[in-house]
C-alpha cells in the first residue's frame, strides 16, 4: 500500500511538473508571438508611411485647399503668401511681422513647422564658439531657425534629410566648392547634419 501511495505521489508530482513546464512553454510562445506581431505592425506602419510619401509625390500639382485654410487659421490674413507643393509638403513663403518665413504643411494639412532666416549672432554663445573653433576654415553662408509645431508628430525634412522634430538652427558653411550643414540645438549643441 505504501508503494502504491509513493507511486501515486510520484505520478502526481510528475504530471504537475509537466503541466507547469507546458504553461511556461506556452507563456514563452505567446510572448514570442506578441513580439513578432509588434514587429509586423511596425513594418506595416513603415510601409504605410512610405506609401503615403510616395502618394504625396504623385499628387504633385495644386496645393491642398485645406492647407491654405489651416495657414490662414494659423497666421491670419497674410497678403503675400506664395504657395508651392514640394515632394512631401505644401509650402508657403510669407512675411509676418517684418520677418520672411516659410511654413510646411503635411499630407493632413497640419502645420509641421516654420523656418526663418537668422543671424549667426542669434545662435547660442557656446555654439558660436564651437563653430568658430572647429570650422574656422569655413565661411558662414546662412543661418536658419526651424520652429517645430509640437502638436504635430510628422517628421520634417530639410536639405533632403530627416531629423527629429524639435526647434533647431541650421547653419550652412562653405569651404571651396563644397559645403556642409550643421544642426544646432537651442541649448547650443552642435552636430553635423548633411552635405550641401
Amino acid at each position: 500500500m505504501k508503494n502504491i501511495f509513493i507511486l501515486l505521489s510520484f505520478a502526481l508530482f510528475y504530471v504537475t511538473s509537466m503541466q507547469v513546464q507546458a504553461q511556461e512553454t506556452d507563456k514563452k510562445a505567446v510572448k514570442n508571438e506578441i513580439k513578432e506581431a509588434k514587429k509586423e505592425v511596425k513594418k506595416e506602419k513603415q510601409v504605410l508611411k512610405a506609401e503615403k510619401k510616395e502618394l504625396r509625390k504623385l499628387e504633385k500639382g495644386d496645393v491642398s485647399y485645406q492647407s491654405k485654410q489651416e495657414f490662414y487659421s494659423d497666421f491670419g490674413d497674410v497678403k503675400d503668401a506664395q504657395w508651392k507643393r514640394s515632394d512631401y509638403f505644401d509650402e508657403v513663403t510669407f512675411t509676418k511681422d517684418g520677418q520672411s518665413m516659410k511654413a510646411y504643411y503635411d499630407s493632413q494639412s497640419k502645420l509641421v513647422g516654420t523656418t526663418s532666416h537668422k543671424k549667426f549672432e542669434d545662435l547660442p554663445i557656446s555654439a558660436q564658439k564651437e563653430i568658430k573653433s572647429k570650422y574656422k576654415n569655413y565661411i558662414i553662408k546662412s543661418v536658419m531657425l526651424f520652429d517645430d509645431n509640437e502638436a504635430n508628430d510628422s517628421d520634417m525634412l530639410l536639405y533632403g534629410a530627416q531629423f527629429e522634430d524639435s526647434d533647431n538652427y541650421f547653419v550652412e558653411l562653405i569651404k571651396g566648392d563644397s559645403g556642409i550643414v550643421l544642426q544646432v540645438t537651442p541649448e547650443g549643441n552642435v552636430f553635423y547634419f548633411t552635405k550641401l
